[in-house]
């Protein structure tokens, strides 16, 4: 079977050939799809995409037309993929359900600490030449404050642990919360969690016309005005306008995210400056570095989390080949 594969980065291509112990015959393309190349992917016999890969009616058509019966992605969510159309076309669609929580644990833990000590603010002042130690520099310390973890599934719990270990109070907030995760962390309402916590960190999946903007002008109001919040689940789970608003308004410290709405129109790509980013609100968000950190979509960057996203794909694969189905199908 021939795959094509979008969104490889090159440092991903040695994993790819690595992990391909089925002997798939692999195309690895480095662009995500999008609207000029799905053509990448006619004499393959599946796809394999990734988030901000353009999964639309209108490619799915065109990879129906090359006979093509298999379109998977190597993430967790899924909403890049139009399911209603797929399932017109009886393309199958599976996913990876998880990988390495402590990828994205590691990283909203590093930005949200990087926020609560001031580093970001220290590290650009020294960067301009001020080497004081300015009332804006002082800080509490982690051991003795409070986490709040907004979705305690495994990366949650992943981050929980991480603080934990640290010392740190954790809340958490979650309709489901396991056992496992009410041994580590203490569940809460969401307001109390908001009230109490020094961090705030969202670990929830998003649902396309469901919980769009569920943080907004409302969950900033009853934070502290010196507690940061970290967004590396999904941009649309928060509202951008708010979030500015909140920081201009001095409601909260800081805002760090690993994601944001638009993404497909700005990850993978390189602009002269700032002022070239094609969504408004984001380009307002940048600019209010240091008090807001964004990096592009690098939770799941880690050997760890790549090595699982590509082996479960490629499991997913030839479990298919061997039944007609597979554990991790998505249903439209």
């Amino acid at each position: 079977m021939k795959i094509a594969c979008y969104g490889v980065r090159p440092i991903e291509e040695p994993y790819f050939r690595k992990l391909n112990k089925y002997n798939y015959t692999l195309k690895l393309i480095p662009e995500f799809l999008d609207k000029k190349n799905g053509i990448e992917a006619q004499d393959c016999d599946a796809v394999l995409v990734r988030g901000n890969c353009l999964a639309n009616a209108k490619n799915l058509e065109l990879f129906a037309s090359y006979g093509i019966k298999y379109v998977f992605t190597r993430t967790v969510g899924y909403n890049h993929i139009d399911l209603e159309v797929a399932k017109r076309l009886g393309i199958q669609v599976a996913r990876v359900p998880n990988y390495s929580p402590y990828a994205v644990a590691e990283l909203a833990m590093t930005l949200g600490m990087q926020l609560f000590r001031n580093t970001s603010i220290a590290v650009d002042n020294s960067k301009n030449g001020n080497f004081k130690v300015l009332p804006t520099l002082f800080s509490k310390e982690i051991h003795n404050s409070t986490v709040g973890i907004i979705g305690i599934g495994k990366i949650g719990l992943a981050e929980a642990k991480l603080y934990k270990g640290m010392g740190t109070k954790v809340l958490a907030y979650d309709r489901h919360p396991s056992n496992e995760a009410q041994e580590v962390a203490e569940c809460v309402d969401l307001d109390t969690l908001l009230e109490q916590s020094d961090i705030v960190s969202i670990h929830v999946p998003y649902f396309p016309g469901s919980n769009e903007n569920m943080i907004n002008k409302e969950t900033f109001k009853k934070m502290k005005s010196s507690a940061v919040f970290v967004n590396t689940a999904r941009g649309e789970l928060v509202n951008t306008s708010d979030v500015i608003e909140a920081l201009q308004n001095n409601e909260i410290k800081g805002y760090a995210a690993d994601v944001f709405i638009d993404e497909k129109d700005i990850m993978n790509h390189v602009f002269a400056s700032i002022d070239d980013l094609p969504n408004t609100e984001v380009r307002t968000l940048a600019k209010l570095y240091p008090r807001v950190l964004l990096t592009p979509h690098i939770g799941s960057f880690t050997e760890p989390a790549l090595e699982d996203m590509i082996s479960i794909s490629f499991e997913n694969f030839e479990e298919t080949l061997k039944t007609g189905s597979n554990k991790n199908i998505i249903k439209g």
